[in-house]
């Protein structure tokens, strides 16, 4: 499908899906949440390279969980309540009192943990799938000046791990094909001269064109803002004022399945 939306549309949605989360306190709400946003991006990505950031955002999240539960059951403050198991316990100084490594596991220490470890999972999956749904360069287009050097930092962190993972997948075609077994080891120094050689071109193509930004723009506006545009922000920030409402706010999206495929159609 071709992206029917306007790149705000869908950063607006993944902030506000953010900001519920967190506000909603629910770990439940949280993997609903994911899994909704999982939908939406599967139906609406196109076959772009920045699609695929996606499921680095899934792994990344999963990663976040298990460090965040990890730590929090080794090293934290004790919460009394029903104990599972027991750790060594590693002496520390006077000064770090009331901080322990090890000792007892309580299910009320292992689920706090967990539930930390979901919502901020969550909450770097949907900015993925804002990422993924989304062409840095279109964002970067609609911009205004007031904001356009945030908005170039922004799009250039946005559109760094997905053009990791491009490159990262033709690497690793490029190994298979000569034989060699895939290897971390060996994909560091062929992705750093990849890196520093699309930069190197990217930077003598924007002084080639004398890139830059300017306070005369043109009105001409070939990316535009439409009523389910205008929709799905405003459902979406219903989820701002009571995150029970933010499943709602998620599934806005599949209301216009259809109006998305009748654009593609045309």
């Amino acid at each position: 499908m071709t992206d029917a939306r306007h790149p705000l549309t869908w950063w607006i949605w993944s902030i506000t899906l953010a900001i519920g989360i967190a506000r909603g306190d629910n770990s439940l709400l949280a993997i609903a949440v994911v899994g909704c946003a999982y939908l939406v991006v599967r139906i609406f990505r196109t076959d772009a390279p920045w699609s695929r950031s996606f499921e680095s955002g899934v792994k990344l999240g999963i990663w976040i969980l298990i460090i965040r539960t990890s730590f929090g059951v080794l090293i934290g403050t004790p919460i009394p309540g029903t104990t599972i198991f027991r750790l060594p316990i590693l002496p520390l100084p006077e000064w770090m009192a009331g901080i322990r490594i090890g000792g007892a596991v309580t299910q009320e220490r292992l689920f706090s943990t967990a539930h930390e470890g979901v919502t901020l999972a969550a909450i770097v999956i949907c900015f993925a799938a804002a990422s993924s749904l989304t062409s840095p360069h279109r964002l970067l287009r609609v911009l205004p000046f007031a904001i356009y050097q945030f908005g170039l930092a922004l799009v250039i962190a946005s559109s760094l791990v997905p053009q990791f993972v491009t490159s990262i997948s033709r690497i690793k075609d490029a190994q298979y094909l000569r034989g060699q077994k895939f290897s971390f080891k060996k994909i560091l120094i062929p992705l750093l001269e990849e890196s520093l050689a699309r930069s190197l071109d990217l930077a003598a193509a924007m002084d080639s064109r004398g890139y830059g930004s300017t306070r005369i723009r043109s009105k001409y506006r070939a990316i535009t803002w439409n009523g389910a545009d205008a929709a799905i922000c405003c459902v979406s920030a219903l989820s701002l004022f009571s995150p029970a409402l933010i499943l709602i706010s998620v599934a806005t999206p599949f209301l216009f399945i259809k109006r998305k495929v009748a654009v593609t159609a045309s």
